[in-house]
């Protein structure tokens, strides 16, 4: 059980660290709390929750039949995955630190379709499926616990959903969003420090 909690303990924190990195899903977010609505930012976090819900399944199922049947390319998927994260590092450190958000990109959008719009945005993302199957690969063993299959997209869906409708809320007032503008650098490469290491453990585990 200690060790089931310090597994889920680490997944969440790097699946938290991964909704907070930059990308489709944080713009969408972003844009729609500051061009549309606050609800229809909340919407569109509701379905970034939904689609990280199935990657979480996908990822897990396709890890487990691919361990099961080929035990071999386990010390394989490490490597693949340590090496994403850390070019997804290297893409944050890289990240331009004054790109700023075009407030007027997108139209007003009723809920059913920015609950729509996130689930696409985050289901079409390949990204998102590799960085899963990463953080799975470096805090599960092979032999995954039963509970997981649920505890763990439950787990996904909450972070995702929590994070977004965070940035929904905080962006659609003036003064948080000027200071996300501010400190973007940093946070940019706190984020791909934390990646980092994180690819540098799975490489080395």
């Amino acid at each position: 059980m200690p060790d089931d909690l310090i597994a889920l303990s680490a997944i969440g924190v790097a699946i938290l660290l991964g909704a907070m990195s930059p990308g489709a899903s944080f713009l969408l977010v972003a844009r729609t709390a500051m061009s549309s609505s606050r609800h229809a930012a909340l919407s569109v976090a509701a379905g970034m929750g939904l689609g990280a819900l199935v990657f979480a399944v996908v990822a897990l199922a396709g890890l487990h039949a691919l361990l099961t049947m080929i035990p071999s390319l386990y010390t394989g998927l490490k490597i693949a995955g340590g090496c994403y994260l850390l070019w997804l590092a290297l893409k944050m450190f890289r990240s331009p630190s004054k790109r700023f958000i075009d407030p007027t990109a997108i139209g007003e959008m009723s809920a059913l379709k920015a609950f729509a719009t996130g689930i696409i945005t985050q289901i079409s993302n390949p990204h998102t499926a590799l960085v899963f199957a990463s953080i799975f690969s470096a805090a599960l063993t092979t032999d995954i616990q039963p509970a997981m299959y649920i505890v763990l997209p439950l787990l996904a869906f909450t972070i995702d959903m929590l994070w977004y409708a965070f940035v929904a809320f905080l962006l659609s007032t003036d003064r948080p969003r000027q200071a996300y503008i501010k400190y973007r650098k940093f946070i940019d490469k706190l984020s791909g420090g934390i990646m980092v290491w994180l690819g540098v453990r799975l490489l080395l585990k």
